[in-house]
């Protein structure tokens, strides 16, 4: 019979003859408890041959007929076995467990804000809407998951307080805030090295040059949302010449003033400057009020000119007419129309003056009566009137 290490070596145990063995370890433990047990360490030095792993030779007619399995090692041998035993099974199941958890360590969730993108061996391969998805485990597959509907904002210069020039040759201390999100996430992710970084250097280079487009006063006063309106135009530019994959939302200068050693003689040249704006409105609010009255005086004034002229035209026409009339009368009857001229030559000029009426047959002066006159006659001065009567 070949040695025990021999037989149990690294040779691979079949499932029959593990039975086989388990069945012959029960036999020889019930026949162990029916006999006397006989110490593994004898005192008189004789060797044991179960404890050097000698097996009893087998029975005559047993070998005669077919031989028998090896039994089974008993004492450490055993142990030793089912040690080896248990040890494959926990390293198959260890190994089975570690494959299950690699294999599903390729399952992944796509937040609504969210765009996945597949990289196999590092190469980009494909995006993946919201949702639950799968990809090969790593090293073969991973995933990135920009956020593209959140809105990040940043301050150039980290928020420190940057002296720009102005179109007028002055100085600002300017600061300014920049929204911005993911238009495109593989231009996001690939084609730009730094994308925040990028957009706060392009911030900072679009307000300086537009700052330095406008003057001063454009900065302090209502132009500074236009001001910021244009950086955001050409800051957007910038980053599409990029390919930076980023939009722009809103800039924001937060502050335009200038540098402190200054600020007080700046402010006093605002004041003077507001002064002399108030001069200005206030003067052209007077220039407002009177050129409308002095326009309207001057009409009025040519309407009436205007107005005398017609009257004066249409009195000499009808004075030129009148008399023209009067002529040709004269050429036809001469007399009547002298007495008629001379009658009316009287009239105009007697309507006026005083009347006296002398009585020819001499009536005394209680027939007399002085009367003021009604209409036409000087104040003062009396008429006398004839009684008429016995």
């Amino acid at each position: 019979m070949a040695n025990d290490s021999e037989d149990f070596g690294r040779a691979i145990i079949t499932p029959e003859q593990l039975s086989a063995w388990f069945r012959r370890f029960r036999g020889a433990a019930d026949r162990d408890e029916q006999s006397p047990r006989t110490p593994d360490h004898p005192s008189n030095g004789e060797a044991n041959p179960a404890a050097q792993g000698e097996s009893p030779p087998p029975s005559t007619a047993a070998s005669s007929t077919r031989p028998a399995p090896p039994l089974p090692p008993t004492g450490p041998r055993r142990f030793a076995l089912g040690k080896q035993v248990l040890r494959l099974h926990s390293v198959v199941a260890t190994l089975v467990l570690v494959a299950a958890v690699w294999a599903s360590s390729g399952f992944y969730k796509v937040d609504p804000d969210q765009v996945g993108l597949v990289m196999r061996f590092g190469r980009f391969d494909g995006t993946r809407g919201p949702g639950l998805h799968y990809h090969l485990p790593y090293p073969v597959e991973s995933v990135l998951l920009p956020r593209v509907t959140a809105v990040n904002e940043l301050k150039i210069n980290n928020g420190a307080v940057t002296q720009m020039l102005t179109g007028d040759e002055n100085i600002v201390e300017a600061t300014a805030a920049v929204s911005w999100r993911i238009s495109d996430p593989v231009k996001f992710m690939f084609d730009v090295y730094d994308p925040e970084a990028t957009v706060r250097v392009a911030a900072e280079s679009a307000v300086r040059q537009v700052i330095a487009l406008n003057p001063i006063q454009s900065g302090l006063s209502d132009q500074r949302q236009k001001i910021a309106d244009d950086v955001q135009t050409l800051l957007q530019s910038m980053l599409d010449f990029y390919g930076a994959g980023i939009q722009i939302t809103q800039v924001q200068l937060q502050r335009v003033d200038p540098p402190g050693a200054v600020i007080d003689a700046f402010n006093d040249v605002q004041r003077a400057r507001a002064d002399q704006q108030r001069t200005r409105n206030e003067a052209e609010a007077y220039r407002n009020d009177i050129l409308p009255r002095a326009r309207g005086e001057a009409e009025r004034l040519k309407q009436e000119a205007q107005g005398y002229q017609e009257q004066a035209i249409n009195q000499a026409q009808a004075a030129a007419a009148r008399f023209l009339a009067m002529d040709a009368a004269y050429q036809q009857s001469r007399d009547i129309t002298a007495r008629r001229l001379y009658l009316d030559t009287m009239e105009d000029v007697l309507k006026s003056s005083g009347k006296v009426v002398i009585c020819p047959t001499g009536c005394s002066g209680t027939s007399i009566i002085p009367v003021m006159p009604l209409t036409g006659a000087a104040v003062g001065t009396p008429a006398i009137v004839q009684k008429v009567g016995p």
